[in-house]
């Protein structure tokens, strides 16, 4: 028979860590509640599934890359024209247009807070239990830039499959020269209706020529972003404009 010292090795053994760790506990409240045997496993079962869960969130968390703190909840939404907070919270758990590939593009200049919220719905999908990827478009560009001239483009496209969602922050900042523009636009033909991207870019579409040196390279990568994509022009003054005129505000009233 399987006594209390051999339970937990047994345990662990099985990969069922976390039941190792608190079946005594478990068992006791079941001794004082009369639990039956199912009602004791049961438990025991959704400590584990709840450990893994957390366990799972935090690795992906810390491999998506995304910003620390940029919730809905902290983004203020009154000031900025465009930024639908039913639509976009609803982006952020729910993941119907992630299973379609559908992409989502945020629009407007800087510091209306599109950073913020790419990187807030990307924390929602997490939670949701998606795999997210976040990377300015600078950063992703030059590691792509780099996998093509050492003949790996394909095997580098390919790794970034396993993000359910990949977050490309700042498109606006790509140099417009024909090596970055290539990369950026083969991982847009990769992405598409395979996987979503999210883009960010303070350039609106008409542009894009600015980023793509060749006309008809842009209308192709604008083509297969929009065909399933949800859109968002946002409008307003700067976030760091807006806490400046509050910091002087305050200032101000202090004297």
């Amino acid at each position: 028979m399987t006594d209390a010292t051999t339970l937990p090795i047994l345990l662990r053994q099985l990969n069922l860590s976390t039941m190792a760790g608190c079946w005594s506990e478990v068992g006791e409240r079941a001794d004082q509640q009369n639990w039956s045997l199912t009602q004791t496993l049961a438990a025991l079962c959704e400590y584990e599934l709840a450990e893994r869960q957390r366990r799972r969130l935090a690795r992906h968390l810390k491999q998506s890359r995304l910003p620390a703190g940029k919730t809905l909840e902290r983004f203020e939404f009154e000031t900025i024209a465009g930024a639908d907070r039913a639509r976009l919270s609803q982006l952020a758990c729910d993941t119907g247009w992630i299973e379609a590939a559908n992409n989502l593009l945020l629009f407007g200049p800087s510091g209306v807070g599109k950073s913020h919220l790419a990187a807030a719905i990307g924390h929602g999908l997490i939670e949701q239990g998606l795999q997210v990827r976040y990377e300015s478009a600078s950063t992703i560009v030059q590691q792509l830039q780099a996998a093509k001239q050492e003949l790996r483009l394909a095997d580098a496209l390919n790794k970034l499959d396993k993000y359910r969602l990949l977050i490309i922050d700042d498109i606006g900042y790509v140099q417009r020269s024909e090596a970055e523009t290539s990369v950026l636009f083969e991982l847009i033909a990769h992405r598409y209706e395979a996987g979503s991207l999210l883009m960010t870019s303070n350039q609106p579409f008409s542009a894009w020529d600015r980023i793509f040196p060749d006309d008809m390279m842009a209308v192709a990568a604008i083509d297969r972003l929009i065909h399933h994509a949800h859109v968002f022009e946002l409008r307003g003054e700067s976030y760091r404009k807006r806490a400046y005129h509050r910091q002087k505000q305050e200032v101000n009233t202090a004297n």
